[in-house]
Parts: structure tokens; C-alpha cells; sequence
């Protein structure tokens, strides 16, 4: 087992982020000093939930950055994604490659928050960590490859740690279908837009509970492979009724309406417009069910860390301003 009387440090890219901010957050309350990489220290609200950690500027696509701010660490939370599903491809392998070259320098694990988008239909509806991985979309194919690199750098002095997720929601959204497409953050919740078909199961996972899961595995860094995979089960729902319920009783109006999301109109501000157009893509995973196995996440750390779906969508709505 590590020794925790020697200080332990992380760098957090992306800390500003959903799952970024709440990885630096919890592994703050199991005693690890954060370093928090952002592009602008002194932006309002850019640090806020941070005030803990160790604030540096630096940008992520520089290699010479992020090598001078993981100084010392044993562990490197890549949670930098572009804003907006925008300009994947020119970024998202440039930044891989830029943490794990720095993670390698210091001998540090490099911490992934995987998607499903590298999955197939012929891996669902039950994901394990070791499906295989035929993507139908070019940002699927994108992730695929940057995973190949982090195994790939893993038996070359960088090990490294993915926990893949479903669809995020929580407190600090990030980019999110909950935050940006189901209900509209400020507003009085009049109709709850849903992506997803009647009667297909959707994977959510709380931002808190996935934050909570990476540092409780990183307290055990010494025991993981050096290419260590896991899936977190989050919070399922079976038929798409689940989360709408929970948003409309959080709220108090258990009657309010559920209303299917157009995808034809998304697709359509598709052809303008970036976002749209990447969400469009995605929509096969709203259209099947797709549902992750977390058994090797349970066997290790005996439970999975889970909030209450009522609790956990009040303090998302209460957060997000929605009434």
C-alpha cells in the first residue's frame, strides 16, 4: 500500500470542467494537493470551486505547460476536452500526447474519464471493460485512438487509469444533455425535452460519484495494472423514465410534460452549425440501449459511490437554477 504520509499530488486539466473540477474536489478531501492547470487564473469564476488547489495558467496543447505544471505529481486527470464537441479532431490526440509525454517525465499515472462513444452495436446493450471497440462515429474513432495511446504509453513508463462513464449531470455541468438539452438552467422548468426512445435504457453517472470513484481508485494507484479499466454503473435507467420522474418531482410537479427531443431540427442546425451537428451524430446511442457493467469496479473497491437520483438531480436543478 502507498504511504500517505508522503504527500500525494494530482494535476487536473480541465478543472473548471464537470468532472474535472469534481475529480480535483474529491481527491482534495482525500488529501491530495491538486494542481489545477487552466487557461486564465485571473478569468471570474475560472477557480472558484478550487480555492484549495494549487491554481497554475497554462494551456493543454502545450506540451511545455502541462510538463512544467505536472512537477512532482503521481497523477495526471487529462479532463480537457474542446468546448462544445468543437474542432475534436485537431485537438483532442495532440492533448493525449501532451500528458503522457509529461506523465512519463515524472513517472505519473495518467487519469482518462472515458466515454461509450468508442462502442459499436456489437457491443451492446452490456459493456464490459474489455468489449470491443468498432466505433460508428469519427469522434468514437477519435477517443479509440486516444485510448491505443494511453496503452500504448502505459507499457513505456506512463500507466495509466480510464473510468468510463455515461452521460454526466451534476452541480457544475460542463457540457451535458442534462444541462443543455433537458432542462434550461435559470428558467421555470415548463417541459422536460428527452433524447432518448420509449423503452430504452440510458446510463447517467452523478459528477460528485464519478469524481468520488477516481479518487478512491487513485488512493490505490499501487495496485492497479499498469493499462487499469473500469466501468461505473452510475445511475440506470431501464426505460428513459426514470431521470425525467426525478426532474419533474424534484421540482414538485410530478405532472409537468416530457416532450421528445426533434432530431430532424438538430439535424438540420447541423448543416450551420458544429455542436449541433456533432450531437446529431450521437444519437444512436439515445436509440439503443447501452448499459455498463461496473462488477470489476465493485470487486475492487467493494462499492460503487452513489447519491441518491432524487438527492443527486435537487442539488443539479438547485445548482442550475432551475424551479
Amino acid at each position: 500500500m502507498a504511504d500517505h504520509n508522503v504527500p500525494r499530488r494530482a494535476l487536473v486539466l480541465g478543472a473548471t470542467g464537470g468532472i474535472g473540477g469534481e475529480t480535483a474536489a474529491a481527491l482534495l478531501r482525500h488529501g491530495w494537493q491538486v494542481v489545477a492547470m487552466v487557461r486564465d487564473p485571473g478569468k471570474e469564476g475560472e477557480t472558484g470551486p478550487l480555492t484549495q488547489a494549487k491554481i497554475v495558467a497554462g494551456d493543454a496543447m502545450r506540451a511545455e505547460d502541462v510538463a512544467r505544471a505536472a512537477a512532482g505529481v503521481q497523477a495526471i486527470v487529462h479532463a480537457v476536452n474542446p468546448p462544445g464537441y468543437r474542432n475534436w479532431g485537431d485537438l483532442v490526440l495532440p492533448m493525449i500526447n501532451n500528458s503522457i509525454a509529461a506523465a512519463k517525465a515524472v513517472g505519473a499515472r495518467v487519469v482518462l474519464p472515458g466515454t461509450i462513444y468508442n462502442y459499436g452495436y456489437d457491443s451492446f446493450p452490456d459493456l464490459k471493460e474489455d468489449a470491443p471497440q468498432h466505433p460508428v462515429t469519427e469522434k468514437g474513432r477519435i477517443r479509440v485512438e486516444l485510448e491505443q495511446r494511453l496503452e500504448a504509453g502505459s507499457r513505456d513508463g506512463a500507466p495509466a487509469l480510464i473510468v468510463r462513464f455515461g452521460d454526466f449531470f451534476g452541480p457544475v455541468p460542463g457540457n451535458s444533455w442534462f444541462s443543455q438539452g433537458m432542462v434550461t438552467p435559470g428558467k421555470e422548468l415548463k417541459v422536460i425535452s428527452y433524447p432518448g426512445r420509449k423503452g430504452v435504457g440510458h446510463a447517467w453517472a452523478y459528477l460528485p460519484d464519478a469524481g468520488e470513484t477516481i479518487a478512491r481508485l487513485l488512493d490505490r494507484a499501487d495496485e492497479l495494472e499498469p493499462f487499469a479499466r473500469f466501468h461505473f454503473g452510475g445511475d440506470w435507467d431501464a426505460d428513459g423514465t426514470a431521470m425525467t420522474s426525478a426532474i419533474a418531482n424534484a421540482v414538485g410537479r410530478p405532472e409537468t410534460k416530457v416532450k421528445a427531443v426533434l432530431w430532424p431540427l438538430l439535424g438540420l442546425a447541423g448543416l450551420f452549425q458544429q455542436t449541433p451537428r456533432e450531437l446529431y451524430k450521437m444519437r444512436y446511442l439515445w436509440r439503443t440501449t447501452v448499459k455498463l457493467d461496473n462488477a470489476k469496479l465493485v470487486d475492487f473497491l467493494g462499492e460503487e459511490p452513489s447519491t441518491d437520483l432524487r438527492v443527486a438531480v435537487g442539488r443539479t436543478l438547485t445548482a442550475l437554477k432551475v424551479s
